[in-house]
């Protein structure tokens, strides 16, 4: 990598820590302004929040229920959601307010991200060569559009599996499900963001393979036992028994590495004949 300078100082003058640290928080600092801005909009329009984002995965009509519904009728599956028998409460006194800013940061920071990931990429942009800056061109569109495709994975698809067997699950007819509200929607935003950071496999791959840390022959080697480990996360993300759902989440993560070997392989390829 090349050397940070400082903006409109003369270039063969290197950027000390500090300065580094200067530049950097300012960056960070812009970021937070833009997420606390989204938060705080996002804290305002609360019945767009929780009535028409959080809470429409409990009803009915929510897309990913009509569409699985569908399939049940056509094909014979036994995939159909329609039982949302459980209610939300909150036993804490302030406990609807804190989950309220609570999902008002997660919405916030879910908005931002390529915002952010915008200012990191000014930041590192100029320690880069001209051929490192070649390489890396779109960066931040490609990440933020497989963090974006990623969260709304994990809203579509995972969450409403995930909640409704989860919310709906009994051990005793005796027992009667009363979900916390803070429950709830950390369960949400913990399936989606991870979701989101999941789906940034082939950006990693990319960085990696530039490295030299990992090859297209070794990804392919353990293929077999990346299936088996995608298998297990796609169990441990959707809880319900049914294989249909579980296949459901595993295919996009095959697909996933299916593509980050393509990448590795194209990476090393191009390397190679820049050598």
């Amino acid at each position: 990598m090349s050397k940070l300078f400082k903006k409109g100082a003369d270039p063969n003058t290197e950027m000390s820590f500090l300065d580094h640290l200067e530049a950097l928080r300012w960056h960070l600092v812009r970021s937070a302004v833009v997420i606390l801005s989204l938060a705080v909009f996002a804290f305002i329009r609360k019945d767009i929040l929780f009535d028409g984002i959080i809470f429409a995965l409990r009803r009915p009509d929510f897309p990913t229920y009509r569409v699985l519904c569908r399939l049940s009728e056509k094909y014979g599956l036994d995939i159909c959601i329609s039982d949302f028998s459980f209610d939300l409460i909150s036993i804490n006194l302030s406990g609807q307010f804190t989950t309220h800013m609570f999902a008002a940061f997660i919405a916030g920071l879910i908005a931002g991200m390529p915002y952010l990931l915008w200012e990191i990429w000014r930041f590192v942009k100029p320690a880069l060569s001209a051929k490192e800056k070649k390489f890396s061109r779109g960066i931040v569109f490609f990440t933020s559009f497989l963090f974006v495709t990623g969260v709304l994975f994990g809203y579509f698809i995972i969450s409403p599996m995930s909640i409704n067997f989860l919310g709906t699950y009994q051990v005793s007819s005796l027992v009667t499900n009363q979900i916390n509200l803070n429950s709830y929607i950390s369960t949400i935003t913990i399936l989606t963001l991870a979701s989101g950071v999941i789906f940034e496999l082939p950006m990693v791959v990319y960085f990696l393979s530039k490295l030299g840390v990992i090859t297209p022959a070794f990804m392919r080697q353990y293929r077999k036992h990346s299936m088996v480990v995608i298998l297990i996360i796609a169990a441990l993300i959707t809880p319900s028994p049914d294989v249909t759902s579980q296949m459901l989440v595993a295919l996009p993560l095959f697909l996933l590495y299916e593509i980050s070997i393509f990448i590795s392989a194209a990476v090393v390829k191009k390397e190679l004949k820049s050598v």
